[in-house]
């Protein structure tokens, strides 16, 4: 692997092997999200706890301060909105020069596996890993489903995973499932976590996460569970105990309320 490659990877993946990346690139389909409306400020007490920050060229110059930030994975797909027709029509929307010009470590994109437009979008990430492998940098690949949420199984984000590597992706980030091993045992590049089912506590976040890290995830890139959270720094503080200190389920629910406490 060449240096420069090794190098930002090394800016993301800490030390343990583990990393922690907090996604704020929502807004690039459905608009102002919930508690996404100012990003600068939603962000500015998580920007401590995060290994890494996912989101748009559009969002990182207007609301992330230069000077103080984690590394960055530029979101560089895009193409259409939650109100459009299919939200799977996606492009490669930023250039590698302009990911160059922000100084980031790294670049995302969606795939969709299986949908209308799975030919498009991984075509797109074959161009996107050949120009970056010029310049040494990293691609995340994305396993998006749209809006067919019951395609969450390990046999489909299994297929996914292998076939986002295969086409030269560096790291895949897609949703824990169960039998998540499945997943991580079939791909042989580094899988990070998304997100997992709809849940009503934050125990069950912690568990879903726990599991997934047991079973072979590096770590987690995890959203709308943080910043939409009543207590974000408290829920990200219990979440990195997982991902960086191997705190069990129970031990990161202990560390939220205490945390909790000092709000």
């Amino acid at each position: 692997m060449d240096w420069g490659m090794q190098n930002r990877l090394g800016r993301l993946i800490q030390p343990d092997g583990h990393c922690f990346f907090l996604p704020i690139d929502h807004g690039y389909f459905q608009g102002p999200t919930s508690k996404l409306e100012k990003p600068g400020e939603t962000i500015k007490p998580l920007i401590p706890y995060a290994d890494g920050l996912f989101v748009t060229r559009g969002v990182l110059r207007s609301s992330v301060d230069p000077r103080n930030c984690p590394p960055i994975i530029l979101r560089v797909s895009g193409g259409s909105s939650i109100i459009g027709k299919d939200l799977a029509h996606e492009a490669v929307t930023t250039s590698v020069e302009e990911a160059l010009r922000l100084n980031v470590a790294a670049v995302g994109m969606s795939i969709f596996v299986g949908s209308d437009y799975e030919y498009d979008s991984l075509v797109n990430l074959g161009k996107l890993v050949d120009e970056c492998q010029k310049y040494g940098l990293p691609v995340m690949a994305v396993t998006a489903v749209g809006k067919e949420l019951e395609k969450r199984d390990a046999r489909y984000l299994g297929l996914c995973c292998r076939i986002a590597a295969e086409f030269g992706a560096t790291i895949v980030k897609t949703y824990w499932c169960e039998n998540f091993e499945k997943v991580v045992n079939g791909c042989p590049v580094p899988v990070v976590m998304a997100g997992g089912p709809k849940c009503e506590t934050e125990l069950e976040v912690f568990e879903f996460v726990y599991d997934g890290m047991q079973r072979g995830a590096i770590g987690l890139n995890l959203g709308r569970n943080v910043w939409q959270h009543e207590y974000p720094v408290a829920i990200m503080k219990a979440l990195r105990a997982i991902i960086h200190e191997k705190a069990s389920a129970k031990e990161a629910e202990g560390i939220f309320k205490e945390e909790k406490k000092k709000k």
